[in-house]
């Protein structure tokens, strides 16, 4: 379809489809479904680990494989957002992931547990990797819904995003364990299998695109679009080239401070996620079902769901006094976990760590619309991909310190976040301290 030019008058018969709330939502349900790929192996990690005879580094790598391209797809799929709106970018992802539970599921009914071995280990890893494509979805929907959002609203409605798609994972912590004894390790999977499947056709009936590229995709030029997208409340506009994005929120040096911060706490978030199960049973003794549910409640739905108020409180007070503070807290948590001998102890400090991740998840992520508005897509793929690559590389190192020490090492492992939030802490205080609000007489300087 060929655009219409600027100087042609606008056609009042164009519209939209859905409103803001809309747009928020699909992108929220979008997320969720694809978000679920966090926990493919923690639940069952300590079979498989039984199964192909995993060391502690290997495990660590099978159950971040999922964060693996969760992880580093955030970046193009983030800035594709920018050429052509978040609903192709989401359906992409989400189809990879449901080729990779195909496979898996197809490894399962073929072998079953008793039949994995370690030979069977990179293809597990590789349809695991698939899998996790969902979980790159964070980026489109985080775009999707900065574009759909008011300026002001910034950081409530990434939280409210966020905080429920980031539910899916407690929730699917709490149902593997319980649908393993029902179903069996295959049945449980053709079952995953089947609501991912059920979900990306959700998404796809309900999926609405900001109103920019609505009127884009009906014929209007980029500039005709902008305007009457305004008239229709969208405040933030894709720079309308997916690399110059990516290459424009890169040149901005706080982009890089917030992919620092983002990897502490929602690559810590992911890690956690995957690992905690693993240390409830090696540590404590905890049945299946009781490491699964303990992770869900006392850590994976708890940093999710705290999200959406610590967004509030970033609005109110700003991100960086509030991630200063929520860094602080996952310090306290993580020295408590280091020191934690019995399960009342560990269960306090996986609680102050879910909230403290939580919030910071909030206060980091609702600053790149403030910092990088003129990049938002690619900014989100740079701070959501790499900030997520923590997922990936934080559960092996966690593997490391057991290889090395025996079943303490789950316990003292916990040192590496206590020097994550320390470095945070002195990230956020130097983003802090070079903040410069704008006023009346004065423009912000340049981040360039």
């Amino acid at each position: 379809m060929t655009a219409r030019s600027d100087s042609e008058p606008v056609d009042d018969a164009l519209e939209i489809r859905g409103n803001a709330r809309r747009g928020v939502a699909s992108a929220t349900l979008g997320f969720f479904v694809g978000f679920a790929g966090v926990v493919l192996y923690g639940p069952v990690a300590t079979e498989l680990e039984g199964a192909m005879g995993l060391s502690g580094l290997a495990l660590g790598l099978l159950v971040a494989a999922p964060q693996l391209t969760g992880s580093l797809l955030r970046i193009p799929f983030g800035a594709w957002v920018e050429d052509v709106g978040a609903a192709k970018p989401f359906l992409v992802l989400l189809g990879c992931a449901v080729v990779g539970m195909a496979g898996l599921s197809t490894i399962l009914v073929t072998l079953g547990t008793d039949g994995l071995t370690m030979a069977h280990y990179p293809l597990v890893f590789l349809f695991g990797s698939l899998s996790g494509c969902g979980i790159a979805t964070f980026s489109v929907g985080a775009a999707q819904t900065s574009y759909w959002s008011p300026e002001e609203r910034q950081g409530t409605m990434l939280a409210v995003y966020a905080g429920l798609g980031n539910s899916s994972p407690g929730i699917f912590t709490l149902v593997v364990p319980v649908a393993l004894a029902a179903l069996g390790l295959t049945g449980a999977y053709l079952a995953w299998f089947g609501f991912l499947v059920c979900g990306t056709l959700a998404y796809a009936v309900v999926a609405v695109d900001a109103p920019f590229f609505q009127f884009r995709k009906q014929g209007l030029a980029a500039d005709a679009a902008k305007r009457r997208a305004e008239t229709r409340g969208q405040e933030l506009f894709p720079s309308g080239d997916a690399m110059a994005s990516i290459r424009e929120a890169a040149s901005i040096w706080r982009t890089w401070v917030l992919v620092a911060l983002f990897f502490t706490s929602f690559g810590g978030f992911l890690a956690l996620t995957t690992w905690f199960p693993s240390y409830w049973a090696a540590v404590h003794d905890l049945s299946v079902q009781r490491a699964g549910a303990l992770t869900a409640l006392a850590f994976t739905l708890l940093a999710a769901l705290v999200r959406v108020p610590g967004g509030v409180v970033s609005d109110r007070f700003g991100g960086e006094p509030t991630a200063i503070a929520s860094f602080v807290v996952v310090g306290v948590a993580a020295a408590v976990l280091i020191a934690a001998r019995t399960v009342p102890v560990a269960i306090g400090g996986t609680v102050l760590l879910g909230i403290g991740i939580g919030v910071a998840n909030a206060a980091v992520f609702g600053l790149v619309p403030e910092y990088v508005p003129e990049a938002v897509g690619g900014a989100s793929g740079l701070v959501g991909g790499l900030g997520a690559f923590g997922g990936f590389v934080i559960p092996p190192v966690l593997g490391l310190f057991v290889d090395l020490q025996g079943p303490a090492g789950y316990a003292n492992g916990y040192v590496v976040f206590l020097v994550l939030a320390v470095v945070s802490i002195g990230l956020s205080v130097g983003l802090y301290r070079t903040r410069v609000e704008p006023t009346p007489d004065t423009a912000v300087p340049s981040d360039d």
